[in-house]
């Protein structure tokens, strides 16, 4: 008796309805991207309108051991601590990592697409301050279990989320200023658009409204994590007429690029002005002086999301959609209390 006379909805039924090939069917399930998006939409249409259910195996499908690790851009020390948590975690459960970079370009996007395609990945870690919607479309139909780190905004596809205690951390270093004195701090904010950015600001406000501290908007300034727009801010931030005597960079990169602002004005760090960075860089504590910064997981933020997704790809449930490791201060000589001429 066919699966027809059963009642089942097949793959040829599906074909002969949309007037398409079964291989055009089976890409469609599989998400792939060389199909037409007339036939597409037709093609879905009819999946559900039909209830198509896959046919289950009866058989453990064999997993690929690798998982993929996606980030924007590869070219900062922060990237290199999260594959370091990833690839530990991986390694130790006896997978393979692939990372790989998407550049913001739609062509590097759906270039790793195909290849995720090809090598059936037991996973997916997403380090990306956006995807395009098709994107997310095609990775839904991939069915690959996914993790997104350090969000840049609100959740992505319903998949779990692992970040910091950014506002903690924030609140933290601010506290930390005012406790030495100082009452002039500067702050060089990341990306607006960034979730962990947003948080680490809304910390120094907090912190500076606890303290009694009016919030001076001339001591803010944007940047974009990266060493120069630290170095802009600062040389601006130290032109104001009444100049800070801290500055919070929301990232350790940008905090070096406020010493060589520093250091430029002939200005004495931390005599002179007190410096606290976010992220606990492995060269932070190579500067001089040794920076004063807030301790940020990395590692361990990735090796978690690492775990996360493998016991997703185990068929595991999630404890919770949304996981903060915390973060710490770590004082060293880049802070002092403030000298009164």
């Amino acid at each position: 008796m066919t699966e027809a006379a059963h009642g089942r909805v097949t793959i040829r039924a599906i074909a002969d309805e949309a007037g398409v090939s079964v291989p055009t069917v089976s890409r469609v399930i599989n998400g792939r991207s060389d199909v037409a998006p007339e036939t597409r939409k037709r093609v879905e249409n009819l999946l559900s309108e039909r209830g198509y259910q896959p046919r289950r195996s009866t058989r453990v499908p064999s997993r690929a051991r690798l998982v993929d690790l996606v980030f924007n851009e590869l070219d900062s020390p922060w990237a290199v601590e999260i594959i370091r948590g990833v690839e530990d975690a991986a390694h130790s459960a006896g997978v393979g990592t692939v990372v790989s970079a998407v550049h913001r370009r739609r062509a590097s996007t759906e270039q790793w697409l195909d290849n995720l395609r090809t090598r059936a990945s037991d996973g997916v870690i997403l380090v990306v301050s956006q995807l395009a919607s098709p994107i997310l479309e095609q990775l839904r139909h991939l069915r690959v279990p996914m993790v997104v780190l350090d969000p840049a905004g609100g959740p992505t596809m319903d998949s779990p989320t692992i970040g910091a205690t950014n506002w903690a951390g924030g609140l933290a270093a601010t506290e930390h200023l005012i406790s030495l004195g100082h009452r002039r701090i500067g702050f060089i904010h990341g990306p607006k658009q960034v979730l962990c950015s947003r948080a680490r600001f809304d910390g120094y406000r907090a912190a500076l409204e606890g303290a009694g501290i009016p919030i001076d908007t001339s001591l803010i300034y944007h940047g974009d994590f990266y060493h120069q727009s630290g170095f802009d801010a600062a040389t601006e931030m130290l032109d104001v007429a009444d100049p800070p005597t801290a500055i919070f960079a929301s990232s350790d990169q940008m905090a070096f690029g406020a010493y060589e602002a520093i250091r430029r004005r002939g200005l004495r760090i931390p005599e002179q002005v007190s410096v606290v960075g976010f992220d606990d860089l492995p060269e932070s504590r190579w500067t001089s002086p040794p920076l004063t910064t807030v301790r940020q997981p990395l590692s361990e933020m990735g090796a978690l999301a690492a775990k996360t997704v493998l016991d997703m790809a185990a068929g595991n449930e999630v404890e919770s959609p949304r996981l903060e490791l915390a973060t710490a201060m770590v004082v060293r000589e880049s802070t002092a209390a403030i000298t009164l001429p």
